[in-house]
């Protein structure tokens, strides 16, 4: 068994639609990004990426490559989930935390958790929290999110 942490943290950004959890929220700021700046997905990347030993999804998606700019990040889920088997690992389950005062999570957390469980194969907790108005989230300029993967050998 082997364990990742991810976090990833964008601004929000009236100017642009809102994609988090792989789904599009409207009525909503979106999230500054090179690509759909999804920080769900972009977390949970990081943290399936570190469990293998497979480095990070700036290292694969780095924002200076033009091919990125504006891309779904579920072409970012799909080449990292395609690394991780490829580098002998099953996923296990995932957990997601997102920190922010919006949107609020609860409402859609079903519909994330379906959506990225079968993307990922493997059950997919997703939380919200705020941080009292303490920080950058506190203060509505954005949110962060953390995710952490267990994977395992694959037989």
């Amino acid at each position: 068994m082997r364990t990742g942490i991810g976090i990833d943290v964008h601004a929000y950004d009236d100017a642009a639609p809102l994609w988090l959890g792989g789904l599009y929220w409207p009525d909503q700021p979106g999230l500054a990004g090179h690509s759909d700046g999804d920080a769900v997905i972009h977390a949970v990347c990081d943290a399936l990426l570190s469990a293998a030993g497979l480095g990070d999804i700036g290292g694969r998606f780095g924002s200076d490559d033009p091919r990125f700019a504006g891309a779904r990040s579920e072409l970012f889920l799909g080449d990292t989930l395609e690394a991780v088997a490829g580098a002998g690992f099953g996923v296990v389950n995932v957990a997601v935390q997102v920190i922010g005062d919006r949107p609020r999570i609860s409402e859609r957390r079903s519909e994330i958790e379906a959506l990225l469980g079968g993307r990922i194969g493997a059950p997919v907790s997703v939380a919200g929290t705020t941080s009292d108005h303490l920080g950058f989230t506190g203060r509505g300029e954005g949110v962060a999110v953390i995710a952490t993967a267990l994977l395992t050998r694959a037989s």
